[in-house]
């Protein structure tokens, strides 16, 4: 009598070969580049191109390689949005300054400490 053999199960975890989370681990740990290009020409006239570049690595990785768009990205990162708003007040309690100065009145923060000292 003979018994069916099965085929090795790939999704085993019985050290045959390598799981997803060993695979992550060296991708993430080596990074990965994937590029590619499409271009479409119509009659030797190029009418769109398109440059996809992927990335994959871990955060230190990506440091290493000079990649660190997300520190400054305010959408991403929270420190920067404060910087962004901080910059942002200041440019225009400056602007606020000089419209009125240009209007012959002292600046508002100045003008409403008066306004509570008469009263």
């Amino acid at each position: 009598m003979t018994t069916a053999r099965r085929l090795p199960d790939p999704y085993s975890s019985d050290g045959g070969g390598a799981n997803l989370a060993d695979i992550l681990e060296r991708v993430l740990d080596k990074g990965i580049v994937i590029a590619g290009d499409i271009r479409i020409n119509l009659l030797d006239i190029e009418l769109l191109t398109i440059k996809l570049r992927l990335v994959i690595a871990s955060v230190d990785k990506a440091k290493e390689m000079g990649i660190d768009w997300w520190e400054d990205d305010p959408a991403l990162s929270v420190s920067t949005k404060g910087r962004q708003l901080s910059y942002e007040n200041e440019q225009l309690k400056a602007h606020i300054a000089e419209l009125e100065a240009a209007r012959g009145r002292e600046p508002a923060r100045e003008s409403h400490k008066e306004s509570h000292d008469g009263e």
